[in-house]
């Protein structure tokens, strides 16, 4: 009622900025096809945000792979197929390199000081170059390999466990277990799951914080109107998050600093290394903590849950199409039947074609954050004829272009085939298949998160056999998905774990 009432008073103010924005030609350029919107709002009230992804590609599906959409005062193009991508992503890459000033993201990078969320200039190229060189290295993604190997051992313990106890294992939980715990390892040095109290913490605040940068925000389509977040309790509800998240982030920080308490082990982690570059001057940025925990934060966010949810898919798909699974357990079994009863590591996977072939296919049918992070034009520019200009808020919608039927054969089958002996990958060369982006927005790191996923999900399905529930089929099994920036499934991934006994 308060936001409805806030909404009523303000009208007045928006129809007179309205006709000022039109004057100065800062509304998308009508000819760009999109469906009709309404005075002030244009198309906010049409938007499902419980599904953005699959809304926006229906809406293409009439409207074509270019489309635009008025949100407020906020003129937004929408991406959804691989030659418009290439377009957007290669041929005008600099020019859609920027980030939307959006106040969730503004709020918890500390302003942009981050890479994700900083805008596109001098900055934004220093900070990329110094996380590359320095954290997504392969050289570094490589020294955690016996973190992830750690993480993975316990994963399959405690699953032979519930198994032992005729228990169901509940998949989704524990891949969010084991990739918070992984992540919290390579980045802070240290697990956040003590007697589960400190894990669930740890969760709550993820939750909070992907909320925030995702939240609906008054200010970001209406100029003027940040008191109506303030009434509403929007902005302040933000405050108290980012908070919340400074508060565990300097926490880490101060761990580091104090040498006496620095967590599992020696293994030097994310934040060792950038407290270490803190009196490196050979950056053309000073940096600072707040640099340090912006960065971090980036870290703490895309790396923890979407690895989680892109395992716990490939278990739903595999779960739906038994042949799937038995020929990826007959290949990393037969491939890794010398090693007995031991953990498939690292070096294995590079024998495991099957297996990458089903990991590209997950990410195809359910990229870990279908609309990637908006991009934002910096100038005006030509796109397929029509004219884009300065501003424009862009959503690449990753889900409709893996569906793309002018790229993909049967395109919403789960058939990963289509990626045997396929040069075709998901390093931001090939656009019709982006679930990291591409260009010079594209995910730093990759690596980091796709080998955890092919290990963790090598080691589910040589180490178990899986059964659904008592009474449950196949064609049960929901593939709904929740609302926020990861795709996660809306329902819990629940199996019946019995231990392989074909080995050791």
């Amino acid at each position: 009622m308060e936001f409805l009432l806030c909404f009523l008073f303000v009208i007045p103010i928006l129809f007179f900025l309205i006709r000022k924005h039109r004057k100065n030609g800062l509304l998308i350029n009508p000819k760009v096809p999109g469906p009709p919107r309404l005075p002030v709002i244009g198309n906010l009230h049409q938007l499902d945000t419980s599904a953005l992804h699959r809304y926006l590609y229906r809406l293409s599906q009439k409207y074509g792979p270019l489309m635009s959409l008025q949100l407020g005062f906020t003129p937004v193009l929408v991406v959804s197929s691989a030659k418009m991508a290439q377009q957007v992503l290669k041929t005008h890459d600099r020019i859609f390199s920027g980030r939307p000033p959006f106040f969730g993201g503004q709020k918890i990078s500390r302003n942009g000081l981050d890479l994700t969320f900083a805008p596109y200039g001098d900055y934004w190229r220093e900070m990329r170059k110094i996380c590359m060189l320095h954290l997504f290295s392969s050289k570094r993604v490589l020294s955690f390999r016996s973190i992830r190997k750690d993480e993975v051992s316990q994963m399959i313990e405690n699953i032979s466990k519930l198994g032992l106890e005729c228990k169901l294992a509940n998949l989704s939980e524990i891949m969010l277990s084991v990739t918070s715990a992984n992540i919290c390892r390579i980045a802070f040095g240290r697990r956040y799951d003590d007697e589960g109290v400190g894990r669930t913490k740890f969760q709550n605040l993820l939750h909070d914080v992907q909320a925030v940068a995702v939240g609906f925000y008054f200010s970001d389509y209406f100029p003027y109107t940040a008191w109506v977040d303030r009434i509403t309790g929007q902005s302040n509800w933000a405050e108290e998050t980012c908070k919340e998240l400074d508060l565990f982030l300097q926490e880490a920080i101060d761990e580091h600093l104090d040498h006496g308490n620095r967590g599992e082990g020696d293994q030097e982690d994310f934040t060792d290394v950038l407290l270490q570059l803190l009196n490196d001057r050979s950056f053309s940025i000073d940096l600072n903590l707040d640099h340090i925990k912006a960065v971090l934060t980036d870290i703490f966010v895309a790396g923890t849950d979407t690895s989680a949810a892109v395992v716990v898919w490939a278990m739903t798909e595999l779960m739906r199409n038994p042949g799937v699974m038995n020929k990826l357990q007959e290949e990393v079994r037969n491939t890794i039947g010398e090693k007995g009863g031991s953990i498939i590591e690292e070096n294995d996977l590079e024998n495991l074609t099957y297996l990458k072939a089903v990991s590209k296919e997950i990410l195809r049918l359910h990229p870990p954050a279908p609309l990637m992070v908006p991009h934002e034009t910096t100038q005006k520019c030509n796109v397929a004829g029509y004219e884009i200009q300065p501003k424009t808020v862009v959503y690449v919608n990753a889900w409709a272009i893996g569906r793309d039927p002018e790229c993909w054969k049967n395109p919403e089958e789960f058939f990963p085939e289509r990626f045997v002996g396929s040069s075709i990958d998901f390093n931001g060369q090939d656009f019709e298949f982006i679930p990291f982006g591409a260009g010079r927005r594209g995910c730093p790191g990759i690596q980091l998160g796709v080998v955890m996923v092919e290990l963790a999900l090598a080691n589910l399905v040589y180490h178990f056999n899986w059964e659904l529930p008592d009474g449950m089929k196949k064609e049960d099994i929901n593939i709904e998905v929740k609302p926020g920036i990861t795709m996660h499934k809306k329902n819990d991934l629940c199996l019946v774990a019995k231990k392989y006994s074909g080995h050791g």
